[in-house]
Parts: C-alpha cells; structure tokens; sequence
C-alpha cells in the first residue's frame, strides 16, 4: 500500500486555519511509533513547536478503522483534565477534513521527554502517575465503554468480565491459527478462560483507565509532572485490566504503582487475556505494512511464551 503523510505543503492551510499567516513552518517531522494515527512535530520560524495528531487512513496500520479518532480524544482529553490529571494542551481541532484529508488536533509539545527514558536514570515522576492513577480509578460510572459512548449512553450492555473473555477467545482463535504452540495448547488456553471468567462477579461500577498505559505514554513536562498521552482508548473498566499493562510495561518499578485493593482474581484472568492480545495483535498488525516489524514480532514472541508459561503454571 502507498501511503502519503503530512508534509509542509500539505499542512500549510491547517496551519494558517490553525494560527493564523504569521506562523509560517519551518520543519515536519513524523514522529515514530504511531500504528492508528500520525503524530507529527511542527517546528516555526517563530514561536514554540506543536504536535499534530491526525487521524486518516494513510496513517492507520490495522486493517479497519480503530474505534478512535478526534471525538474519543476529546472526551477523554475533557474526562481527564476535569479530574486533574495532566494531558497536553490543546490548541486547535478540526474534523471537517477542509484543509486537509483527515481529523487533526493541534496540541502542546512537551519536551521532557518519556517516563520510560527517565526510569533508566531514577524513578522521577512515579509517585506523581501513582496519584494520577488513584484519581483515574477514583472517577466511577456504571457505564462501561469508550469515554465519549458511556458519556453518550451507549456503553457496553455488559460485565467486564464477559467482555474481556469475549476478546480473550477471539484472540486466542486468531493466535491458535499462526503460532503452533498456542494452536497445540487452544482447547487449554479456552478451558482455563472460561473458568476464570465464571468465578468473576459483576460490579456495579467502573473506574477511567488509560487502557494502555506504558511508560512510552507518558510524557514529561519541565514541573517534573507526568503528561498523559495516546488517551483515545481511556475507558470506563476494572482498574486490574489497567494494572495488569502496568505489571507487564513498567516490570520491577511496577511496585511504586501498586494499588491495594485489586482482585487477584480478575489480575490473574485479565493477564492470561492481555498475554493473548498482545500475540495476535501484533501479528494481526504484521499483515500489512507496519514498518517496525522486528519490534512487533518480538512483542509477539514475548506474550506468545507468556501465554504458556501461565498454563504451566
């Protein structure tokens, strides 16, 4: 597939739209790591850079549109910044593609760097996203869904238990299908989710998690504060499901973001799940065109040893 990105010429009237003539650009660069939209650092003759978002389909590596986009930003930008935690400001939006083929938000560039690259040099900023976490998981609703459906009342007509086994089967008949040993293993693998699935009971109400929340998703500003970022896919679920890709991504600095009062026995069904995901996903990515293949294979690989070791016990 050819694929065209945003280049000066490209985003010129955006950026006119956006500030006016007199913030003329000087570079575009294409940030890495996006896999369902672009992110892109704008740099002016004058005045300080921003980072374009923009989701269209040149930029989204799955092969169908993630329920994501501008109006999930949004609310998740609203939700989080109402309770307090830190996102990057945002300057401009635009869905109505006018000025360009594709919905886009303008939003502040903070240059502190990720949490992950500070954690090979100090734990600076955990206790700080430790809090950030509490207030998430704090802010309740008894929807369940995407930030913008539950405030729109359509969130899911279902138990986080039975959604979580719902994607866990899924993933684990995409897997079974590519990888021999998890194919080997499938009758095992869906024995032991539905047991665990069934020992689980309903709750009346779900915390806001980011959904995907490793350190590479949390910036740092120059106040030392951690800046959310990637919060399309923030959700009303059980926090364990956040925690669980938090054991995973932040490995032995997971402690400093512990909380309490999880159920060990959604963590342990919620692990075995995203073990699972995190194999066919990255798979499932692979049949197209993603550029960074070796980095996905490796995550696949990783999960796919996970996944078994859990069986094993």
């Amino acid at each position: 597939m050819s694929r065209t990105f945003a280049g000066r010429e490209e985003l010129a009237g955006l950026v006119r739209e956006a500030f006016g003539a007199d913030r003329r650009l000087d570079r575009v660069d294409r940030l890495r790591g996006g896999s369902s939209k672009g992110v892109y650092r704008l740099t002016f003759e004058r005045g300080p850079s921003v980072v374009l978002y923009v989701w269209a389909a040149d930029e989204n590596f799955w092969d169908h549109r993630p329920d994501e986009g501008l109006h999930m930003f949004q609310a998740a930008h609203a939700r989080l910044n109402d309770i307090g935690v830190r996102v990057p400001k945002v300057y401009h939006v635009d869905g109505s593609a006018r000025h360009y083929p594709g919905e886009v938000a303008f939003v502040e560039d903070v240059r502190g760097g990720t949490l992950e690259e500070r954690l090979g040099k100090g734990t600076e900023g955990l206790d700080r996203l430790a809090s950030h976490l509490r207030t998430m998981a704090g802010c309740r609703d008894r929807g369940l869904g995407r930030v913008a459906l539950v405030e729109a009342g359509q969130g899911l007509q279902e138990t986080c238990p039975e959604r979580v086994l719902s994607w866990a089967l899924k993933d684990l008949a995409e897997a079974a299908t590519r990888v021999e040993t998890i194919g080997r293993a499938r009758a095992e693998f869906e024995e032991c989710l539905q047991k665990m699935a069934a020992a689980i009971e309903a709750r009346p109400d779900h915390g806001l998690i980011h959904g995907e929340l490793g350190p590479d998703h949390v910036l740092m500003d120059e106040d030392g504060e951690p800046v959310l970022i990637d919060i399309e896919g923030a959700m009303f679920f059980d926090v364990e499901w956040e925690h669980v890709f938090l054991r995973i991504r932040f490995h032995e600095h997971y402690e400093r973001l512990r909380s309490d009062d999880l159920d060990e026995r959604r963590m342990r069904f919620y692990r075995l799940a995203q073990h699972l995901s995190l194999v066919a996903g990255p798979l499932r990515l692979l049949d197209g065109d993603f550029p960074d293949r070796e980095f996905m294979m490796g995550i696949a690989r990783q999960h796919e040893e996970e996944a078994l070791a859990f069986l094993r016990g």
